[in-house]
């Protein structure tokens, strides 16, 4: 799946981070987090921690970045989640 596919997707055939991000997309952080904090692994994490830096969260993103062994992503927004999806989406 490309990242073009990934985002004209439907929710009912994504889960886990995928649905998380893809909710991200759609404008609704609220569900996005909700889904991410149901994944308890290191992609769950760096979800977290994008969604919690993408909210103005610095310190908690943080918490998250480093759960997931990364290091806290800066710049443009938009950049990051293309790279977690490809990154996701590269493993499936």
């Amino acid at each position: 799946m490309t990242v073009a596919e990934f985002k004209a997707a439907s929710p009912d055939e994504l889960s886990g981070v995928l649905l998380a991000l893809w909710w991200d997309a759609q404008g609704n952080w609220g569900r996005a987090h909700e889904v991410a904090q149901e994944v308890d692994d290191a992609l769950g994490a760096w979800v977290h921690a994008y969604l919690h830096r993408k909210e103005g969260d610095d310190g908690n993103a943080g918490y998250w970045y480093r759960r997931a062994g990364r290091a806290p992503a800066k710049g443009d927004l938009q950049r990051e989640w293309t790279q977690i999806v490809e990154e996701i989406l590269s493993r499936t």
